[in-house]
């Protein structure tokens, strides 16, 4: 089987929705299972309307409803050419409009913001029947569950789903991101979204291959809005995905890789304006000796801690980041020496408290608006010479931290955001300069 997941972009009109359609009814694809998004824009406006009903402004709420509602109706009536989505369109919108009258929480919040995903799979369905493909559409709060500690119960989701697909079909059908939690309430995947349903799903089933469709060509070498011919990279290892996820590339969420990757199943990234190209391909097979990508990752902050008790200390470490611990921050880089620790994060909400903390240990320096690149690859250790090629590249450009050994595919530097252009476009001249001839 294969699963084929479609973003809110992909979905965001009529036009869009048959696009998908013939895509997924393919002969080809039979048999497929499909995961939709919400049509673009749409999780955005319930958001809008659940900040209503928090702020007890029920009147923001409805015009707010009754504007997404129109929407709704307009792509239907474009899409099927007749009023058979109208029933399913209001009856959502009454559930909605009943939350106004009523306490709201995070609880109801969940149920609105589920609507997006239940009525963009609604419409396919109906369009798909009405072109006389057999689709079933599989409710995915039939199935898709949390656990007590708020991790996907892939158990549960596996035993579920199961029986459901056994039926014979020409396409089945089911909603993104949205899933029940361990109290059976309406609840949301939050990392990674629609994407992470796709690879759940496709771990669950065993699946052939995981797909991915954006209106995006793959992952890039580079970031084409900065550096001139850049190429689509075909093949990435797992790992080497996440670390681009990370670091900066938007396609692809990190956290939706692993339980393809634990699976072992391939995911394929697929653009649905070029459905023909071969996009890239993600898997566990590596390629040794290769450097497949840069990225970059904005908006970040260096602090600096520089102490004298850190030298031969043991625990000075630990104290450091139980601060960031408690003030719930993460940590991007780190870079040590036996008198002084740097270390990078992007988000800044609490930089305030974090460096009066700080200081109780040291002398503590911080530099705003700086930019991790990563370069993505085989890095293992004992490949010679990748490492002299990133840092001969940096010889005119100044260079605040670099980050080397924690991973076997990457190499990070923090430099100044200014500094990132020139950045990218000479490791692009130094790592891939053959291959842009």
């Amino acid at each position: 089987m294969k699963i084929m997941k479609f973003g809110g972009t992909s979905v965001g009109s009529a036009a869009r929705i048959r696009n998908v359609a013939t895509l997924v009814s393919g002969k080809e694809n039979k048999g497929s299972l499909v995961v939709l998004s919400a049509m673009s824009g749409v999780t955005n406006t319930l958001a809008e309307i659940c900040g209503y009903l928090y702020n007890r402004n029920p009147d923001g709420a409805k015009e707010t409803m009754k504007r997404l509602e129109s929407k709704h109706l307009a792509v239907a009536q474009e899409l099927l050419g007749d009023n058979s989505a109208h029933p399913c369109i209001q009856e959502a919108f009454d559930s909605l409009a009943a939350l106004t009258r009523e306490y709201f929480g995070p609880v109801q919040e969940k149920i609105v913001m589920a609507q997006g995903e239940l009525l963009s799979t609604k419409l396919m369905e109906l369009y798909l029947q009405q072109q006389g493909v057999n689709a079933i559409l599989l409710p995915a709060l039939d199935f898709m569950k949390l656990d007590n500690q708020g991790e996907p119960d892939l158990p549960y989701i596996r035993e579920h789903l199961l029986p459901l697909t056994q039926v014979p079909c020409d396409v089945f059908l089911t909603q993104g991101y949205i899933c029940r939690n361990a109290h059976a309430e309406v609840d949301n995947l939050q990392r990674g979204g629609s994407d992470y349903t796709a690879s759940l799903v496709g771990a669950a089933l065993e699946a052939d291959e995981i797909q991915i469709w954006t209106d995006i060509d793959g992952m890039h070498d580079n970031d084409p809005r900065v550096v001139e011919k850049t190429r689509a990279v075909r093949h990435l290892h797992f790992d080497e995905a996440a670390e681009l996820a990370y670091f900066g590339a938007k396609i692809l969420h990190p956290t939706c890789i692993q339980p393809a990757k634990f699976a072992n199943i391939p995911v394929r990234l697929l653009n649905t304006m070029q459905p023909d190209a071969p996009g890239t391909l993600i898997d566990n097979v590596p390629e040794p000796g290769t450097i497949k990508a840069v990225a970059a990752k904005d908006n970040i902050t260096a602090i600096k801690i520089k102490s004298s008790r850190m030298l031969l200390a043991h625990g000075f470490l630990r104290k450091v980041f139980e601060i960031f611990e408690s003030y719930r921050t993460p940590i991007d880089m780190i870079c040590t020496s036996e008198v002084g620790v740097s270390v990078t994060i992007d988000d800044t909400r609490y930089l305030s408290e974090i460096v009066h903390d700080l200081k109780k240990y040291g002398t503590v320096s911080v530099d705003l608006d700086m930019c991790i690149v990563c370069v993505v690859g085989d890095m293992d250790w004992e490949n010679l010479g990748f490492e002299s090629r990133v840092l001969s590249a940096m010889k005119d450009i100044p260079v605040r931290m670099v980050s080397y050994g924690g991973s076997n595919y990457n190499i990070s530097l923090l430099v100044k955001e200014e500094d990132k252009a020139r950045t990218l476009q000479e490791l692009s001249r130094s790592l891939f300069a053959d291959a842009q001839r």
